[in-house]
């Protein structure tokens, strides 16, 4: 989940209940990320049993006023209760705090965290919020840099990209708050770094269900890009990736991940797009690549028009890090790409669209007055 899963996104909670095993499933809750695991803790196991669980607290909290995470991370009651519950839900906050609480000093697992392993391969159900998503996979963000310093100046192993979880597997990166925040942009240097040829963003209040034929769905209220970096190109130099292959899959969509297949929701089925019939017919550009959901909002008219391409651009504060250096997104329609769009004409669903990022040069002044 994408982070700011809002109490009223009842197709994401009903979904965590169900795939825990339906009303009456026990939920171990982890506010392990949070500065007042307390509160939020109380929080979350209401919100889940207003929708039928049967959920509890787990006190396993780094910041957890009156409590000693690392004895509670390996006591044998807290391991059992954890072992025979259907599923897991971790909170959002600070990533680091959930491994550093679950994990020993040595990188060894604690106990609740081998139960966690126990409960998840018996068939259990783990979700986690923003920075519970994170931790899903093996490598996560830790303390990152600002998305476009990140660009700039790459990650260090150590605080910026750390160990995560590894609950999706070895194959995929995961990151969250992914079109709000424009964080797309920084999963492909930790990417690159670290050997991934699959990302998985997700937006915020939107879940990815992963199951176990590996088998993705997209569920709530925006959607989340796949970044493949399968048949790409690294150039020296400042950042310079080429032929990368995104795609931003909708609610009800699914990707799969061992074949890279994507399909689209039953609503948006029978709404393929016709790239004799664009909507639009001019040139397409945006000055903010990293802003607000552009990126989603840039392939969306891509795909729906008559240009073989859209480029969008990032800059920094002249008074920030290497001012000189901007970076040009460009995305391109290729032979394998293809759109969709709902029956209520709101939203799209594109697949398959060539990314290519290259350094510019920012020449300052950017402009003057008249």
């Amino acid at each position: 989940i994408g982070g700011n899963l809002r109490p009223g996104n009842a197709p994401v909670w009903e979904r965590i209940i169900k795939l825990a095993g339906g009303r009456g499933a026990r939920i171990a809750v982890f506010a392990s990320a949070s500065g007042t695991p307390e509160r939020s803790g109380k929080f979350l196991v209401e919100r889940l049993n207003s929708y039928g669980a049967k959920a509890f607290f787990v006190p396993v909290a780094v910041k957890l006023s009156g409590s000693n995470y690392q004895a509670a991370a390996d006591d044998r009651g807290l391991a059992e209760a954890v072992r025979n519950a259907n599923g897991a839900f971790f909170a959002g906050g600070d990533q680091s705090r959930i491994t550093r609480a679950l994990r020993h000093e040595d990188g060894t697992n604690t106990r609740v965290l081998d139960a966690l392993w126990e409960m998840y391969r018996r068939g259990g159900v783990i979700a986690g919020s923003s920075a519970g998503a994170a931790i899903m996979s093996s490598t996560m963000f830790g303390k990152p840099k600002a998305v476009l310093a990140t660009l700039k100046l790459g990650v260090a192993e150590g605080e910026e990209i750390t160990d995560g979880l590894g609950f999706v597997g070895d194959d995929v990166f995961v990151d969250q708050h992914l079109l709000v925040r424009g964080r797309f942009a920084r999963m492909l240097p930790a990417m690159l770094k670290k050997g991934y040829k699959l990302g998985l963003g997700i937006d915020e209040d939107t879940a990815m269900v992963v199951l176990p034929n590996r088998d993705v769905e997209v569920v709530g209220y925006k959607g989340a890009l796949v970044l493949d970096l399968s048949n790409a190109t690294v150039h020296e130099g400042a950042f310079n990736v080429t032929n990368v292959r995104v795609s931003y899959l909708d609610n009800g969509d699914h990707f799969n991940i061992l074949t890279h297949e994507c399909m689209p929701s039953d609503d948006k089925a029978d709404n393929k797009l016709d790239p004799s019939r664009p909507y639009y017919r001019e040139p397409l550009f945006t000055a903010d690549i990293l802003g607000n959901s552009t990126v989603v909002d840039l392939m969306s008219k891509l795909i729906d028009s008559d240009q073989p391409d859209a480029v969008g651009i990032t800059l920094g504060s002249p008074n920030g890090v290497q001012p000189d250096l901007g970076f040009e997104f460009r995305f391109t329609r290729t032979d394998d790409s293809v759109g969709y769009q709902s029956s209520s004409m709101e939203s799209y669903s594109i697949y398959n669209v060539r990314l290519d990022i290259r350094p510019i040069l920012i020449r300052r002044p950017l402009y003057q007055y008249k």
